[in-house]
């Protein structure tokens, strides 16, 4: 019991709240808190303690005492303090509990300044060149030349399995088979460690998904083993890069092999889901997705088989409302840090409130920005222009209390730990939503299909997986083997 027993739980100041001390909700469970509510379904549990507790409040979890802060207009005073709250030592945290990796001299500022040197700039519109050329490759080997029969399959798989494979090609293992490595295989393996993710962060495996996780790790450690070792592996310079990083670092074989697991994580969990929820939202709504076709369509009349589509240049505001208005609806981090050193947060309303050493302070931008109803009317419809202005423009004016905001939607992060790879995670979507609208007879089999709901459980892990799934059909044009 006593290794349970946190230290704010034994200190006075626990015993006796302070006036600055955001409210306190402990929960009826002793130790346990709110952990299974949390858990279950962190929405709809952090909106019930908002309505009751306001913008900030903390809740006890499993032992720990964590401050939500869910004020939009304050968030800068988590984001951009460095020196009392602290990103990494959460991080290392669920790195333990998912990867089993520890990177104990890891310099992560240095990997983190060789990823921005790869994926942007220059180096960015190589990326973009390699995954269009990938793209190609995997869109005309799911459909047989000369097919004239509708091929039937649930969108989310069709997402997830090809934008997997495309980024796995992309970065991880070049010329497919060129390392030993089919891309399918890999994803068939990491799928199954996907479904187990938000267990093994949240330490709630059962005993025979304990065993599963195990196995599923190892193999998917075999299968990674050969990616970013040498130039001839195939892999993108980047991951050469991280791989030669971490041997001046004196991480061995096996912990590499851990690291390179978790830049698979990083790079593809969220790709196909996006692209899953934007196509999905698109095809339940005739208005937005005659919009963005008519869009791509002026696009495609400039198109050449030698130069690849849409890079980071080209301009196509609708498309990027109608990704931003999906990624609003379904992009649900947690941003966490930990209290490191006594803290008083000062509010944007003049309010201010002690963060104590040893809690864990957390942004949920989720409930607020993205589905505040003050911020976004009618938060809960899908609106393709949401972001747009009535000239096409980019509409950039949202507020709250009267205030102008400067997070409006954040499903990428925000300040120093903001995501590095935006632009080429934008850049591949559009890539591949382009492609199937294009090059594709692309439909609902259901034309009045709703959305399926989300599994309440990935909330606070990046984005949002669908309980069930959308179920479409299609085949392919002509035009696909004729560039």
């Amino acid at each position: 019991v006593l290794v349970l027993i946190q230290p704010r739980q034994i200190s006075l100041l626990f015993l006796f709240r302070l006036k600055s001390d955001p409210p306190l909700d402990k929960g009826v469970i002793p130790w346990l808190g709110h952990a299974l509510e949390f858990g279950k379904d962190a929405a709809k549990f952090l909106s019930r303690m908002k309505q009751k507790h306001g913008d900030i409040f903390t809740v006890r979890v499993a032992g720990r005492y964590v401050t939500v802060l869910l004020d939009p207009h304050s968030y800068d005073a988590v984001i951009d303090d460095p020196v009392s709250l602290d990103f990494t030592r959460y991080a290392q945290v669920l790195m333990d509990r998912i990867f089993n990796l520890q990177l104990p001299h890891h310099q992560g500022a240095k990997a983190k300044a060789m990823m921005k040197q790869h994926f942007q700039g220059a180096n960015l519109v190589w990326l973009n060149g390699t995954v269009h050329k990938h793209l190609w490759a995997l869109l005309k080997a799911e459909t047989l030349q000369n097919q004239t029969d509708w091929k039937e399959e649930g969108l989310f798989n069709f997402s997830y399995s090809l934008l997997f494979k495309l980024g796995y090609l992309t970065l991880f293992g070049g010329e497919q088979n060129n390392n030993g490595t089919d891309p399918s295989d890999v994803y068939k393996e990491y799928r199954k460690f996907d479904r187990l993710l938000t267990k093994m962060a949240r330490a709630t495996l059962k005993p025979d998904e304990k065993r599963t996780a195990q196995s599923v790790r190892q193999r998917l450690w075999e299968l990674l083993a050969p990616a970013g070792l040498s130039a001839d592996s195939g892999s993108s310079p980047w991951l050469q890069g991280y791989r030669q990083q971490l041997q001046e670092e004196g991480a061995d074989e096996e912990v590499q092999r851990k690291a390179v697991l978790l830049q698979l994580w990083a790079t593809q969990g969220n790709v196909g889901p996006a692209a899953f929820w934007l196509l999905g939202y698109l095809l339940t709504n005739p208005e937005a997705l005659t919009a963005v076709r008519r869009e791509f369509s002026r696009i495609s009349q400039m198109e050449t088989s030698q130069t690849p589509l849409l890079d980071s240049l080209v301009h196509t505001p609708v498309f990027d409302s109608a990704l931003e208005e999906a990624l609003r609806l379904t992009a649900a981090p947690f941003i966490t840090r930990e209290v490191v050193q006594e803290k008083t947060l000062h509010m944007a309303d003049g309010k201010e409130y002690l963060l104590r050493k040893g809690d864990r302070v957390c942004l949920f931008p989720f409930s607020s920005p993205q589905m505040d109803p003050e911020i976004h009317h009618e938060p809960q419809k899908y609106k393709y222009d949401r972001f747009l202005n009535e000239d096409g423009s980019e509409r950039r004016d949202f507020y709250k209390g009267g205030r102008r905001l400067k997070y409006y939607t954040m499903p990428w992060g925000a300040g120093t730990n903001g995501c590095v790879g935006k632009q080429f995670a934008i850049n591949t979507i559009r890539q591949f939503v382009y492609m199937v609208l294009t090059y594709y007879d692309f439909e609902l089999c259901d034309p009045n299909a709703q959305m399926p709901e989300v599994d309440a459980s990935r909330y606070g892990f990046g984005m949002l997986q669908p309980k069930g799934d959308l179920f479409i059909r299609y085949k392919a044009k002509s035009s696909l083997y004729d560039c």
